[in-house]
């Protein structure tokens, strides 16, 4: 891979890691569509998927006391099916239709999150958990971006932005495990193929954005960062479709 592409990769997951610190998710809907472009929609999605692990896995010890132990339990445990689902089906589409699978699950969920902002509609039981925790899987193994239906699920559930989001954090490396090892054994050509060193690089910039991130969360809003992810994540998926429709 040469080094322009390398330094692309490193200045989007910087940007991602600020927007998970910031909102709690959002690494994978903002970059998803842009790796998806950049290496190719397998590659894309399963560098996405490393990455998702390695932030989440930073930004964990310091959302620890948060966290909601039963709700990760129940997630989790339906999350795994889907995670071996959306691997299977990745491994047997080419890389124009995944290409649009990615930019389609990022618009769905884009609009998805404007409309449930005005919803009045609240759910409860355990039906729509595990049915969150099954999409959350299979949209992560699919096109790299799990925050989706965990995040409808709590909008409509009413659950308190600060146990979410730390929540999240053990939920996505559990999740993107599963993923990430589904996919060495269906699709293990498709890991990107960066330099060692350039591996390394990709966890120290993932680092410094979070601790970017934590600087950027004392000075701006909740408001403000959601507005950014939706443009941001909005311009990359309408591309990657594009683009994924220009590939058949």
């Amino acid at each position: 891979m040469e080094l322009p592409l390398i330094l692309l990769v490193l200045g989007m997951v910087v940007i991602g890691a600020i927007a998970q610190r910031v909102a709690g998710l959002g690494f994978a809907m903002l970059i998803s569509p842009f790796l998806v472009i950049a290496l190719g929609a397998h590659q894309g999605v399963f560098l996405v998927n490393i990455c998702g692990v390695v932030s989440s896995a930073l930004i964990m010890p310091r959302v620890w006391k948060d966290i909601d132990w039963s709700m990760f339990r129940w997630l989790c445990s339906f999350s795994v099916f889907g995670s071996v689902a959306g691997a299977l089906l990745a491994g047997g589409l080419p890389q124009a239709p995944l290409s649009i699978v990615v930019g389609a699950v990022v618009l769905a969920a884009l609009l998805l999150s404007l409309i449930l902002v005005r919803a009045n509609v609240v759910v409860e039981g355990q039906i729509p958990k595990g049915t969150a925790g099954f999409l959350s899987g299979l949209t992560n193994s699919l096109a790299g971006v799990g925050g989706p239906a965990v995040s409808a699920y709590a909008v409509l559930a009413r659950w308190p932005q600060r146990p979410f989001a730390a929540t999240l954090q053990p939920f996505f490396v559990v999740t993107g495990l599963v993923t990430i090892m589904m996919k060495f054994i269906v699709t293990p050509d498709q890991l990107p193929p960066l330099p060692a060193w350039a591996w390394i690089a990709v966890a120290v910039f993932i680092w410094a954005g979070v601790l970017i991130g934590e600087q950027v969360q004392r000075v701006v809003t909740d408001r403000h960062a959601r507005f950014f992810v939706l443009c941001f994540a909005f311009f990359g998926a309408i591309t990657a479709l594009v683009s994924g429709l220009r590939g058949l």
